[in-house]
């Protein structure tokens, strides 16, 4: 009797896993003319103020829907890598349409998997730029931890 509640469990739950599998995403937002110059730098200053604020030192990146850079600035005093790590945040955003803490959440409840898409951070810190309900670009900053770097980057989407 044993053997056979454990093979009813074990169906019970991959058939749970299949149908939750094909479950479908909700769809994501769909992009929109690309940043400018005068939104990536306004963006940038906010973020910079917050950490300022805080006394973190941060590379912070904005780039198009492309994942291309059109503004970057570094904090004096901020580790080098850093520099190379905002970038991939803010392209990851933007890209993939969803905040690289998606990544870091997926990978903990699905397995590393993800890991092997082309551009994915799976760090918190990069955030998708929204306008008029379309993806414009995305921000990414780095420098201290993933929860601070996402607080610097969620101040500079404040007002937008």
């Amino acid at each position: 009797m044993s053997t056979l509640k454990r093979v009813v469990q074990v169906l019970c739950i991959f058939f749970s896993t299949v149908a939750a599998a094909q479950t479908p995403e909700p769809p994501r937002p769909e992009y929109g003319t690309d940043i400018t110059i005068e939104m990536a730098k306004k963006i940038a200053a906010a973020v910079l103020a917050e950490c300022h604020t805080n006394k973190w030192n941060v590379a912070v990146a904005v780039v198009n829907t492309h994942g291309s850079l059109v503004y970057y600035e570094r904090m004096n005093n901020t580790q080098s890598a850093s520099a190379r790590i905002a970038v991939d945040k803010a392209s990851a955003a933007a890209m993939y349409r969803r905040t690289t803490r998606v990544f870091v959440d997926t990978i903990a409840r699905s397995g590393p998997a993800v890991m092997t898409l082309p551009g994915v951070v799976a760090s918190p810190g990069g955030m998708p730029i929204f306008s008029g309900g379309k993806i414009i670009g995305g921000v990414g900053v780095s420098g201290v931890t993933g929860d601070q770097d996402e607080q610097c980057a969620k101040a500079g989407l404040v007002g937008m």
